[in-house]
């Protein structure tokens, strides 16, 4: 791959995993939180509210783009429990802290993850670009891991108010990246939203499938990776060597 010099990655099932109970924690520790703010929920029911909420504001995103958060999925679930709250509550952000607090224990980085970064440092402005509601999160995971100091852009969909594929937030990547658009590589795991949204976007995506080819399972989140193969015009990758020799990087 020639003529690069950025490259963007995705977050989660890119540069780093999580296990599947996480949200099952994540679910008790936000009832737990509404009940301790006085909040009669009870949770079976709760969850399936929440859960039917999701499903609303998820259809609503696919339309246009644009990035919801949990604060609404919670205030949606509770008036169907009778419980009228502003999604700005002090109540709801406290929720909202405690689901998210349940993600750094369950998370860990893509085997050999740092040392390629350590390696692309040295060559590449290094931007990040993630769909996911709540940054401070993101954010804090990543630091909790050990990536921040890697990446001179970090841009999480929270803070833009749209998500990838939409245009708008990898004209953003390449503005801070401040190279041109087909001077950047795009790694990421979903056909769709990385790999389709950089490509239209003038980027030169590369799709990893680490996730995949080693049977983990797909981080929980409110749009997981889609099905679909990008096809062989779109270069593939299963570790960090094969992106190293994509990038002609010596290791």
């Amino acid at each position: 791959m020639q003529n690069i010099r950025a490259v963007g990655f995705d977050l989660f099932n890119t540069l780093i995993s999580m296990e599947t109970i996480a949200l099952k924690d994540a679910m008790v520790r936000l009832t737990t939180s509404l009940r301790e703010e006085g909040l009669n929920v009870a949770h079976e029911s709760f969850v399936q509210d929440y859960r039917e909420a999701v499903l609303k504001f998820l259809q609503q995103t696919k339309r246009d783009g644009k990035e919801s958060h949990n604060r609404f999925w919670i205030t949606t679930a509770l008036a169907k429990q009778g419980l009228s709250l502003s999604p700005e509550d002090p109540h709801i952000s406290a929720a909202v802290e405690s689901y998210f607090s349940a993600f750094v224990p369950y998370t860990k980085l893509i085997p050999g993850t740092k040392e390629m970064l350590a390696i692309l440092q040295e060559r590449y402005r290094i931007g990040l670009l993630s769909n996911f509601t709540h940054p401070p999160a993101a954010k804090n995971i990543m630091s909790e891991l050990g990536l921040t100091p890697f990446f001179e852009v970090v841009l999480i969909s929270g803070d833009l108010g749209y998500r990838k594929p939409h245009g708008s937030v990898f004209e953003e990547l390449i503005y801070q990246l401040g190279v041109q658009r087909d001077e950047i590589a795009f790694v990421g795991d979903d056909p769709d939203a990385d790999v389709a949204g950089a490509l239209r976007s003038g980027l030169k995506p590369i799709w990893t499938t680490y996730v995949r080819d080693n049977n983990i399972a797909p981080a929980p989140g409110m749009l997981g990776p889609t099905d679909d193969d990008p096809g062989q015009e779109v270069p593939r990758i299963s570790n960090w060597q094969d992106l190293l020799t994509l990038l002609n990087t010596s290791s």
